[in-house]
């Protein structure tokens, strides 16, 4: 067991309403408190984020009539991480009639987390996903359509209908344009003041209430406070604690680490995704990878050769895909899981890769990727059609890579991708420090273990455009708007803390740069902390992520001045807070003594001698939950950097969906 501190559940009120699951929602609805228009101009809201949950909370909010500060630290709202999203966004619409529903999606999203999510959040999830599409047609978005005029859609992991609307590969842009063009509307009508190029440095509480932040200007390095009545967070995930991920450079965890310092609890930090199909790392020089979305799976074959003679001819360019006879390909997601095949959901489909690769069977130079083939899709379809699907997608790659995906098989590898740990919040998205609002991937509540592909963008538009404006009011009809300003002692304590940090690490003058950390710290998480995890090698990390906190603040070397730009500064506070985490991280996956989606300890997983694989129902190496006693939410408290982390546990209650072993055969 983990050194860990526990704490049985006492404080953690998940306020899910009382009665039947699908009228839960409806019902509070329909007894939450209100605030009429002219009251709600009294009230200060604080944004910090503005990609898809943020800024469709923000524009939603302003529109309501609430006063809004938006910050982000691009220098646009449309640059926020969401544009990156390529493949679609889910919606129980059921537009191709085969059999979808919002049971479906939500039992589908509750199977695809391997029963770690909670039932009442993912309801809600599915329920709303339907008026999502609406909305965002009503904005122009101009989602794929069939040749009737019909919105299209296509196949994601993990389920077996086509519920997912896309715009070719680049529907996160597509909607995040739909959702600037809202907040900026409200920009111009005065209703959101936009701050862009700041990062927020800390939360600052009063009475045990969140009632500001205090931000750094990126551009003159001034620090400045803001107060409100309330303050919500969109501000992403963390995987890039890993240094190597599909995430933009800037992503980072600082806003909700921050907030766990002011006493937010950080729930299942350890369930991090590893998405399946990116372009596989070609050097060390590299600092992120590339996504290759999940949609290609639904046209592209995946394999690896049978022997491992022909996978050490094509990494040593001695053969090619071609030269691989049909019988001697394995198609091994089509081969292991024949229900679901090459669209098996992201935790399975990134181990049997991991698994082939690791059998010596590898086709990238590395040894570390396998192929995704067009050849029999462009064969049945015609390339014309794959152009139309995924024109840009291949283009990417072809100017990645330079091989042309048309003629020769892609090859890709997993990597770290999304994060379904974020900070703890209740059914209204707030979290245990009260005021603390979180959504979209900052928050823990919807996707359980593993994320089902193309749910993401679902869940940020929901929280933004459609669950925070009804929930919020359960917390402010109770607040006095106004009670809190910035001359309240407790601005300038935090302004304190953020400039003596700042200052901290402005005098290290060391001879190491930040990146060197971060590589260090990314490459040994994601080997004692990824796709696998081992007690033993969590015990290591834990002993080496303090060793290389040690070495960060004795050595760092931060040149410049704090006093305007300086990049090198804000990436210091960033990895210092990448580090403090990582631990976190680790913790959270030692003391989890089970496998389940994304959380994968060697020393559980299902072996020939179980029942469950001698019955055909599931293959040996597949993760194997212990749901007696890991059936909750971990919740952990900060008690400060190289100090255990204490657990807070909200049991989750199953009373609508079976556990069961999660099988995709």
């Amino acid at each position: 067991m983990s050194n860990s501190q526990s704490a049985e559940n006492g404080t953690l009120d998940s306020a899910i309403p009382a009665g039947p699951l699908p009228e839960k929602w409806t019902k509070f609805k329909s007894k939450a408190p209100l605030i009429n228009p002219a009251n709600k101009r009294k009230y200060k809201v604080i944004v910090v984020g503005s990609g898809l949950a943020g800024g469709s909370a923000a524009a939603t909010l302003s529109e309501l009539g609430y006063q809004v500060k938006c910050f982000c630290y691009q220098d646009s709202p449309r640059r926020a991480h969401s544009i990156a999203a390529q493949g679609g966004i889910n919606a129980a619409k059921n537009y191709q009639n085969d059999g979808d529903s919002v049971w479906r999606l939500f039992y589908d999203t509750i199977k695809g987390g391997d029963f770690r999510s909670r039932e009442a959040n993912v309801h809600r999830l599915a329920e709303v996903s339907t008026n999502i599409i609406d909305q965002c047609v009503a904005q122009g978005v101009p989602f794929a359509r069939e040749y009737g005029g019909l919105l299209d859609n296509r196949s994601f992991g993990g389920a077996q209908v086509s519920r997912t609307f896309y715009a070719r590969g680049q529907t996160g842009q597509q909607l995040l344009i739909g959702c600037y063009q809202a907040l900026e509307k409200e920009i111009a009508k005065g209703g959101v003041e936009m701050f862009t190029r700041t990062e927020m440095q800390d939360v600052v509480v009063v009475d045990g209430h969140a009632k500001g932040i205090v931000v750094r200007d990126l551009v003159t390095g001034e620090i400045s406070s803001h107060a409100a009545d309330c303050v919500i967070l969109a501000t992403g995930g963390y995987g890039n604690v890993f240094f190597l991920s599909t995430n933009a450079m800037g992503c980072n965890v600082m806003a909700a680490f921050q907030a766990t310092k002011r006493g937010a609890y950080f729930a299942n930090p350890c369930y991090t995704q590893i998405h399946p199909t990116c372009i596989p790392v070609s050097g060390d020089y590299q600092s992120k990878l590339t996504l290759m979305s999940e949609s290609l799976r639904n046209d592209g074959r995946i394999w690896v050769p049978k022997s491992k003679e022909d996978a050490a001819a094509i990494r040593e360019g001695r053969k090619t895909a071609a030269d691989v006879a049909e019988d001697d390909r394995d198609y091994y997601l089509e081969r292991k899981y024949p229900s679901f095949g090459n669209l098996a959901p992201r935790d399975i489909a990134s181990r049997s890769a991991k698994e082939a690769c690791d059998d010596g069977r590898g086709v990238a130079k590395t040894g570390l990727g396998v192929f995704l083939d067009f050849r029999d899709a462009i064969n049945r379809l015609g390339e014309d059609t794959i152009r139309a699907r995924y024109g840009n997608l291949f283009q990417m790659y072809e100017k990645i890579t330079g091989d042309d995906p048309y003629s020769v098989p892609m090859k890709i590898y997993p990597a770290v991708h999304y994060t379904m740990g974020g900070l703890w919040v209740d059914y209204n998205l707030m979290s245990n420090l009260k005021g603390l609002h979180v959504l979209g991937e900052a928050n823990f509540s919807d996707h359980g273990a593993n994320r089902l592909g193309a749910s993401a963008l679902m869940q940020g538009l929901a929280d933004g455009y459609f669950v925070i404006p009804s929930t919020l009011p359960v917390y402010l009809a109770k607040e006095t708007p106004g009670k809190v300003t910035q001359d309240s002692p407790e601005f300038a304590e935090a302004e304190k803390a953020v400039k003596d940090r700042i200052d901290k690490l402005m005098s290290v003058k060391g001879t190491k740069s930040v990146d060197s950390f971060h590589r260090e710290l990314g490459l040994l998480v994601w080997d004692k902390c990824g796709m696998s995890r081992t007690k033993e090698g969590l015990e290591e990390a834990l002993k080496r992520i303090d060793e290389i906190r040690k070495d960060f603040w004795e050595n760092v070397r931060i040149p410049g001045s704090a006093d305007g730009i300086n990049m090198e500064l804000e990436k210091a506070a960033r990895v210092a807070d990448f580090i403090d985490f990582a631990e976190v991280m680790c913790y959270d996956a030692l003391d989890r003594e089970e496998s389940c989606g994304g959380h994968f300890r060697e020393e559980y997983q299902f072996t020939e001698a179980d029942e469950e694989v001698q019955s055909g129902f599931t293959n040996p190496g597949e993760a194997k939950r212990r749901d007696r006693e890991y059936c909750y939410v971990a919740a952990w408290e900060n008690n400060g950097p190289g100090v255990a982390p204490t657990l807070h546990k909200e049991h989750l209650e199953f009373e609508n969906v079976e556990l069961a072993v999660r099988s995709y055969k």
